[in-house]
């Protein structure tokens, strides 16, 4: 072997090579750590109108180490950790040389509130709930919106559904301010006029927007021009619908019936009977 001076050259190539590449890495490391490309600007941009610089501060104070520079700072962690800030649903985080850091936020866009108010919770444009920072939504920002409440896990459909509902009720000048789903999946809604409609579970031959659309349809003619207002109608009547005037016993609805095939139908048992 030691005879072999072509092997011994190769080796020895080998062996400088990985020198040099020990000693780049350690010159890497080296800068990286360096003291000299310390972060000195945080750059905020995006459409922000909810997002306070105290909020920023207090995400980032203790947790963003004194010790990062631009080179080895975590862009990942540090994008986690401008995420925890209220109202904030996205962040967007990149290094510009030679010392500043640009981060884009994305505000979320409030849709309705979700659940309790004293809950601080809120349900953004695209069916995401999140915390407006534990505040009362009903005593600031938010108390304009209509009320969401439903399981764990539903709000993505509860948001759906209130954006199919406003759009049946539009060409009545009626809209949801309130949209529920219980724990066993039945709607009810409340209305811009104060009145409770209970749609009840969807089934596949009667889906909850078709029971809606009928109401839609027969309300200017028949319930609109009612003397005495309305505060509770039941759309679960297959045939009709239940409803309910201030001062009347909750267990003695009034019931109107839509279709008239039932009327037909009792007129032909009376012919029958009469020429019997």
């Amino acid at each position: 072997m030691w005879d072999n001076h072509k092997l011994l050259n190769t080796l020895a190539n080998v062996l400088l090579a990985l020198a040099a590449l020990l000693a780049a890495w350690g010159g890497i490391r080296l800068v990286a750590e360096s003291p000299l490309f310390p972060l000195k600007v945080i750059r905020i941009e995006g459409d922000l109108a909810h997002v306070q610089r105290a909020d920023i501060v207090a995400a980032l104070q203790g947790r963003l180490a004194s010790s990062s520079t631009f080179f080895n700072l975590d862009i990942a962690a540090v994008r986690v950790l401008f995420e925890t800030v209220p109202w904030v649903r996205r962040a967007e985080v990149r290094r510009m040389w030679p010392d500043r850091l640009e981060v884009r936020m994305e505000e979320h866009v409030p849709l309705a509130r979700w659940g309790l108010p004293e809950e601080g919770r809120m349900v953004n444009t695209f069916g995401e709930v999140f915390s407006v920072a534990g505040k009362n939504v009903d005593s600031g920002t938010g108390s304009e919106l209509p009320a969401f409440s439903g399981p764990a896990g539903t709000s993505i459909e509860v948001a759906r559904s209130y954006v199919a509902f406003r759009s049946i009720l539009a060409p009545i000048a009626l809209e949801p301010r309130a949209v529920m789903l219980s724990p066993r999946y039945s709607w009810q809604l409340k209305l811009s006029n104060g009145m409770a409609v209970q749609l009840g579970r969807e089934t596949e031959k009667d889906k909850v927007a078709d029971r809606l659309t009928r109401f839609a349809m027969i309300y200017p003619q028949s319930l609109a021009p009612l003397s005495r207002r309305l505060d509770y109608v039941d759309l679960r009547y297959p045939n009709g619908m239940a409803l309910r005037v201030p001062g009347m016993k909750e267990t003695n609805p009034a019931v109107v019936k839509s279709p008239p095939a039932q009327k037909r139908t009792t007129d032909q048992k009376t012919e029958r009977k009469k020429s019997a």
